[in-house]
């Protein structure tokens, strides 16, 4: 569990007695007004779950109506609305187009630098065949994988739906990865096509993607085309590296690119989209979401747990290369026509006010962060605030780790000025959409609550036999439609990490729970060994792969410490090989190092270079002690170790290190 700083303790969060329920005025114009209503249609989901997956389907426009809500014959592998055909580039562009929603402000963007775009929906529509046209004169064609590796610019979001308008896979990469963690993402998926821009902007300086991009394909061949979005930058555009044959900039095809493309048939269960995100091993695995299910599950969401109406701005704040802005920028807002801002830098540039002038600017209604904002927030100061009209605002959303009670409060009297809703959502890039959130019509909150399971989702908490208890381990019992169908290429580690507990009769999140006498649902935190840094989800494993690629480290181990802005941070225990010394330049060199393999948000905190790590007989690196001593907590028992005395020496190694830090 993440708190406000390493002093907090889990117990607060079990003691949380405070309420919020919604204000009768909020609940009488909510699309769900009552409890009854909520648990009318929740148990109808679970009771009779294709009949009611059936009538919501009638949200989605279809090319060929399906035959078969879902197939259950190669348990986990379900197949959800069998034999339908849809685009989901039509479900969200241009079915809006037809009638008044023509004209409607579709997608506002907003630079770091102060730039400013708004597309229409028909302006949308036009953007979008144009680049599926572009990736067509290409030659890429149905089924074949395009990464992309962009800013936060109106043309991601235009990518991914001109991927989806002809049947390309689309694979968005976090714009903050290093060449070499691209590189692998580019191999693994075997790209044909890379769409960059020449720049970013970020905290006032210009990250230089391209050149990132340059890197990441030397000596691949696969990829014959790098399409390039000009941004504009620090650099003159004749200075900018291009290769002969392979490289094309964006406006000058588009400007030749035919304004109608005909959005592809494709089959309900085609792959979608592929989204890499860290697991247990050190190799990142590719989430697969296909067509239908995911949409249905982005779109009903949405509606639902946001309450979104037609007069809603919805901003979502994460970055498209997250599940979250897939789901909550892209295509759930866009597939109910709602209006969506985007914004491409920090959230404290120039100062941190900056989210708040945008809220302003704008008349934003549904703000949707995370809780690592949020605390950054609280320790600005109000000052930042109150400079600002926030009145527009009338729903808040917080994602990507639980929020302790006391950010949850900030953001309750501060942002919402205690009249907002704020729906805490728990999900995954693995569930495709929210699975547990408040519906905020409905639900009486408690901060730090993620309340309520959504429709179709049967959610249990269990012992490590399987029963029933009050705190345990999150499980999922039944199939839902926007569930992940696999990892890429290894079906075998789709199986082994989701749905071998337990004789595959659940679904394992991999988080810890528990459930209230009121019945609603907190989330713990990981069981595994995934952490959650500021909001990025990292699997430990990687970042101990990429130490020990170094020339001079011999073992590594990665833990996660409680963090006040970041949720957690990390610590990295490093035993080096013979001939290399622990000195500040090489922890700096390290540093540098995780940087270039995995991006700058994996950095630790702290590294602390150890003769050895506290290990059982066996050889197994004992993590439960090095979170012990990162946190100064009880250790347990260590005798078991196959050298106990390397515990004492690390505890007054991390010591001195702290009070070096201070």
């Amino acid at each position: 569990m993440t708190h406000t700083n390493a002093g907090s303790s889990f117990e607060s969060v079990l003691e949380e007695k405070r309420t919020f329920p919604p204000s009768a005025e909020f609940s009488a114009q909510a699309h769900i007004k009552s409890r009854e209503d909520y648990n009318k249609l929740y148990q109808a989901s679970l009771r009779d779950p294709e009949t009611f997956w059936a009538q919501q389907s009638e949200a989605l426009d279809w090319i060929q109506p399906w035959e078969q809500v879902l197939d259950t014959s190669e348990k986990p592998f379900y197949k959800w609305f069998v034999g339908g055909q849809i685009n989901v580039s039509a479900n969200c562009v241009d079915r809006h187009i037809a009638g008044a929603d023509r004209n409607k402000a579709a997608l506002i963007f907003e630079g770091e630098m102060g730039d400013t775009r708004v597309l229409t929906y028909f302006d949308l529509y036009r953007e979008v065949n144009r680049c599926a046209n572009v990736l067509k004169q290409k030659g890429i064609r149905k089924g074949d994988r395009v990464a992309i590796y962009l800013p936060m610019i109106p043309e991601l979001a235009i990518a991914v739906l001109a991927c989806a308008r002809i049947g390309a896979v689309h694979s968005v990469i976090f714009a903050g990865f290093s060449a070499d963690a691209v590189r692998d993402r580019i191999q693994d998926m075997d790209a044909r096509c890379v769409i960059t821009a020449d720049y970013g902007w970020r905290r006032g300086r210009a990250m230089a993607l391209k050149s990132t991009v340059d890197r990441s394909l030397e000596g691949l061949t696969q990829v014959a085309t790098v399409l390039v979005v000009q941004r504009g930058g620090a650099t003159p555009e004749e200075t900018l590296p291009m290769q002969a044959g392979r490289d094309v900039f964006w406006d000058a095809c588009m400007a030749e690119a035919e304004m109608h493309c005909p959005p592809e048939p494709m089959d309900s269960e085609d792959l979608l989209f592929l989204l890499y995100t860290s697991g247990t091993t050190g190799k990142p695995k590719g989430i697969m979401h296909t067509q239908a299910g995911y949409l249905l599950q982005a779109q009903l969401t949405s509606r639902y747990i946001f309450d979104l109406k037609p007069e809603d701005v919805f901003w979502c704040t994460a970055d498209i290369g997250w599940i979250t802005g897939h789901s909550y920028l892209v295509y759930g807002p866009l597939a109910n026509g709602a209006t969506v801002l985007m914004y491409e830098g920090a959230p404290n540039y120039p100062d941190a006010s900056r989210f708040w002038h945008i809220i302003e600017k704008y008349g934003v209604s549904i703000f949707y962060t995370a809780p690592t904002a949020i605390r950054y927030f609280m320790k600005m100061g109000v000052e930042y605030v109150e400079k600002h009209d926030l009145s527009s605002l009338r729903l808040l959303g917080s994602v990507g780790e639980p929020i302790n009670p006391e950010a949850w409060m900030w953001y309750h009297q501060v942002i919402g000025q205690e009249r907002c809703p704020i729906v805490d959502t728990w999900w995954q890039t693995e569930t495709g959409g929210i699975m547990l959130a408040p519906i905020p019509g409905v639900t009486a909150t408690k901060p730090g609550s993620a309340c309520l399971p959504f429709f179709g989702v049967d959610a249990a908490i269990l012992d490590v036999d399987g029963q029933e208890c009050d705190a345990g381990i999150l499980a999922i019992r039944q199939p839902w439609p926007g569930m992940t169908r696999g990892v890429y290429g290894d079906p075998q580690r789709f199986k082994d990490t989701y749905w071998s507990h337990w004789d595959g009769a659940y679904y394992l999140p991999g988080d810890g729970a528990r459930k209230d006498a009121d019945g609603l649902f907190w989330i713990l935190g990981r069981i595994d060994d995934v952490v959650n840094v500021s909001g990025h989800r990292i699997g430990t494993a990687e970042l101990e792969s990429a130490f020990v690629e170094h020339i001079s480290t011999s073992e590594a181990a990665v833990v996660a410490i409680p963090h006040a802005i970041k949720g957690q941070g990390l610590i990295a225990f490093i035993t080096l090989k013979n001939g290399h010394e622990p000195t500040p330049e090489l922890s700096k060199e390290l540093n540098e190092w995780i940087a270039q393999k995995i991006g700058k948000f994996a950095v630790p905190e702290l590294i602390l270079f150890a003769r050895d790590l506290p290990k059982t007989r066996s050889g197994k690196i004992m993590r439960r002690v090095l979170r012990a001593i990162a946190e100064g907590s009880e250790l347990g028992n260590v005798t078991t170790l196959a050298d106990p005395s390397v515990v004492e020496e690390l505890q007054t190694a991390y010591q001195n290190a702290c009070s070096a830090k201070v």
